[in-house]
């Protein structure tokens, strides 16, 4: 049994160590990441279970496709920071790899922020128009690239 588990043990210390390596090493900005994305995931969940307001299916219902594509989403997300972590070491700079972890910080925050208000917790009116300022952002650039 002692084998098993020093073999087990020794397998995921492996792939952590090359998931690490991949990225370029590990920071605060990836932890913060991946912290906000569980919170993120987890409070999509609930606002679907428990509170049935999901915006992302049609009854606000727990739906599992739409948690699929939720997770696909975040996975795309690490391909991303990956990509960054990889120019990063190519362009011989240190910067780009935590600039695009913290404009993922800050789309979580805002799906977080917007999760907690589905559940009926009242939002701060500072954070509520930062939101609101980010997404008339986000749609003036869309519609600039299009």
């Amino acid at each position: 049994m002692d084998n098993i588990k020093l073999w087990i043990t020794g397998a995921v210390g492996a792939v952590g160590a090359a998931i690490s390596t991949a990225f370029g090493g590990w920071t605060s900005a990836m932890t913060t990441l991946l912290i906000f994305m569980a919170i993120d995931y987890i409070t999509g969940i609930m606002v679907a279970g428990i509170f049935k307001r999901s915006k992302k299916t049609k009854n606000g219902a727990l739906e599992s496709r739409a948690g699929f594509k939720g997770l696909c989403r975040k996975g795309m997300m690490l391909l991303i920071v990956l990509v960054a972590c990889r120019l990063d070491i190519e362009l011989h700079t240190t910067y780009i790899r935590d600039a695009v972890c913290i404009a993922f910080i800050a789309n979580e925050t805002i799906s977080i922020i917007e999760n907690a208000g589905l559940m009926g917790i009242p939002i701060p009116a500072p954070i509520t128009r930062s939101i609101e300022l980010l997404r008339n952002k986000e749609e003036s650039d869309g519609s600039q690239r299009n």
